[in-house]
């Protein structure tokens, strides 16, 4: 009967609770709890497996380019890292709320690394998450208008409770790219967050975007509710490239 019930199981897709009924099998575990205990107990393992194997297709969907953790983040070196926000982001209301936050700061300061984390911590709650090189993305929807395939990319990134643009502004915008960001934005805007890192400070924007009527639209939407992260310092990336070389040497 236990093999059936295994089988049938694994069948239905119950992975979870296939795997802590076979556990218990194994075990005895089951002679040592009341039917409801058990019950309790399989649900439970279906519950937390179905949640780990959710996360995981979140974090494949959002295709990181750096993997990273809120734990992880180094508050010991001076770039000016307010600790207690970047805990509140870490609790996502931002998501909730539809704000938006920007993180500007020189090359190498750690501004992706923030941005991944936030975004690592958005899926582990569930959120849906999107990576993009701004560039590159600018580039790909570029592409999506000559192959036809325009709509059903903007209206996937549009899904997205969370969208990362990375390495905002470091090639000025043409008139495609204005057009397309401009439409990315409007459809995000009060209904979904973004993150935008960039090297380059937000004062500065206007003149990257171009076109005053377009940028006064895109930064209004982008500047309004949002929230601010100035990291400062010299770059960590170097830092621990002199480490390594003085730890090899």
């Amino acid at each position: 009967m236990n093999v059936t019930t295994l089988e049938k199981m694994r069948k239905m897709n119950l992975l979870g609770m296939h795997r802590a009924f076979k556990t218990s099998i194994e075990s005895d575990k089951r002679e040592n709890m009341t039917p409801d205990e058990m019950i309790s107990y399989l649900i439970e393992a279906e519950w937390d497996d179905r949640r780990n194997r959710s996360m995981e297709r979140q974090l494949r969907n959002a295709r990181f380019r750096y993997k990273a953790s809120m734990e992880e983040i180094d508050y010991k070196t001076n770039r000016n890292i307010d600790r207690n926000q970047l805990m509140r982001f870490g609790e996502c209301t931002f998501i909730t709320n539809h704000e938006n936050i920007l993180i500007t700061g020189s090359s190498g300061i750690g501004k992706s690394n923030i941005a991944s984390a936030i975004g690592h911590q958005a899926c582990s709650l569930g959120y849906k998450v999107v990576y993009h090189n701004t560039a590159k993305l600018m580039g790909k929807l570029k592409l999506a208008k000559a192959d036809g395939s325009y709509i059903k990319e903007v209206a996937k990134i549009e899904r997205q409770n969370l969208l990362i643009l990375d390495d905002f502004g470091l090639q000025p915008f043409d008139a495609q790219s204005r057009a397309i960001l401009m439409e990315i934005i409007e459809d995000r805007h009060g209904r979904n967050s973004t993150i935008i890192t960039s090297q380059v400070p937000v004062n500065k924007w206007f003149e990257i975007i171009g076109e005053q009527t377009i940028a006064d639209a895109i930064l209004d939407r982008i500047v309004h509710e949002s929230h601010r992260v100035e990291l400062k310092g010299e770059s960590m990336r170097k830092k621990n490239m002199v480490a390594l070389e003085k730890a090899s040497a």
